[in-house]
């Protein structure tokens, strides 16, 4: 049996280790919040933001987001169908309405033609997911969201070292929120990050952090508002800081690796992560859709990595599918692009060989598949 491909793991070198140590041995007392300040500034400023709170998850820093946004009951918030349901429930948790939406064929983002139809007197936000590094038209969401008087959030989770138009993802909402999962292109092992540039959202999502005690409060253990517990860890935090010390080269191996799976699929009837002139994708997570009259060679595909120790991961599936939600739109495309595309391999220390076996299991699926045979095959 050859070695194992996962499709994801961290990047921890000894700078990691030597971080997190310190953090562990002196990182108490005075100085319990050193590394996560230090790591929400580096942060802040390689995203371009004038603030930065780190946070337990990408998840938790949603729900204060849009807590401090005011958004409740009674309120809807459009999203994209295609989505981690973590998008979708902080939205529901704050007793909102979550509004599915159409994505575009080309990018697998929210569709801002889907997003105009669906507004309502209700509507109070719109979150663009940039979905797998992908970027979302934040030029047509931001005038949409401006027209409206509504606003636009980013959620980035997986858009790190993604540019618009020479602006870093995250920068151009109201707010954005960040993921720093094991699976991520930086990690803290869980953890995220919420960034803004509006002072007042600000004050209050960190107010909302730390169980509702206000910056500035002198009465021990007062809390001002009923707040969360939302916090980053120190010793999480160390990590961060040293990953974010290791971003362009996190993300450059990152780009690499797409890089690769382009070349090696230029031929195939395969689309993959578009990137739109102008702007830079992080490639997070490298996907294949297969052409429609080839969507059966998606399963094909996960069966042979399985025979050949190879991680494969599914696309998405459609919120709407769930169950959970309110189906108010159909979603043709979402479905259709679900059905027939998958994610490959990615993290960063895959060598050239690991990338040839993967590129070479999907080319033979491809090869079997015009021939209506999928025998397993060992390459």
């Amino acid at each position: 049996m050859k070695s194992k491909i996962h499709y994801t793991k961290p990047s921890i070198t000894d700078l990691e280790v030597t971080y997190a140590t310190d953090a562990a041995r002196n990182g108490w007392g005075p100085q319990c919040y050193d590394y996560i300040h230090r790591f929400e500034a580096a942060f802040r400023d390689f995203v371009g933001t004038t603030h930065a709170i780190a946070t337990s998850s990408c998840t938790g820093a949603m729900h204060m987001g849009l807590s401090a946004l005011g958004i409740g009951a009674g309120d809807e918030v459009i999203l994209a169908d295609i989505n981690w349901i973590a998008t979708a429930a902080p939205i529901v948790h704050v007793g909102a309405t979550p509004v599915l939406v159409e994505i575009r064929a080309d990018t697998w983002c929210l569709d801002p033609d889907a997003v105009e139809a669906a507004i309502t007197p209700r509507t109070k936000a719109i979150v663009a997911t940039h979905i797998y590094g992908n970027l979302c038209d934040l030029g047509r969401l931001s005038a949409i969201a401006s027209a409206r008087g509504i606003a636009l959030i980013e959620d980035a989770a997986e858009g790190l070292g993604s540019y618009w138009h020479g602006k870093h993802v995250g920068s151009i909402g109201r707010f954005a929120t960040f993921s720093f999962h094991g699976t991520k292109t930086i990690t803290t092992g869980e953890g995220g990050m919420f960034v803004t540039s509006d002072p007042a959202l600000y004050d209050t999502v960190l107010t909302l952090s730390n169980h509702g005690r206000a910056r500035g409060q002198t009465k021990q253990f007062w809390a001002d508002m009923v707040g969360f517990k939302y916090k980053m860890s120190n010793i999480e935090a160390a990590l961060g800081c040293a990953q974010i010390e290791r971003i362009e080269e996190l993300v450059t191996r990152k780009r690499e690796i797409f890089a690769f799976y382009r070349e090696a699929f230029a031929n195939l009837p395969i689309a993959m992560n578009p990137e739109p002139s102008g702007c830079q994708n992080g490639y997070w997570m490298p996907t294949v859709v297969f052409a429609p009259h080839h969507r059966h060679l998606k399963d094909a595909t996960l069966a042979r990595f399985k025979e050949n120790n190879i991680d494969g991961r599914v696309f998405f599936h459609p919120l709407s599918d769930l169950g959970h939600f309110e189906r108010r739109h159909d979603t043709p495309i979402s479905h259709d692009i679900s059905s027939r595309a998958l994610n490959l391999p990615s993290y960063h220390d895959l060598t050239e060989e690991e990338l040839q076996r993967v590129a070479d299991v999907v080319a033979a699926v491809v090869a079997d598949g015009a021939h209506n045979s999928f025998a397993p095959t060992v390459v």
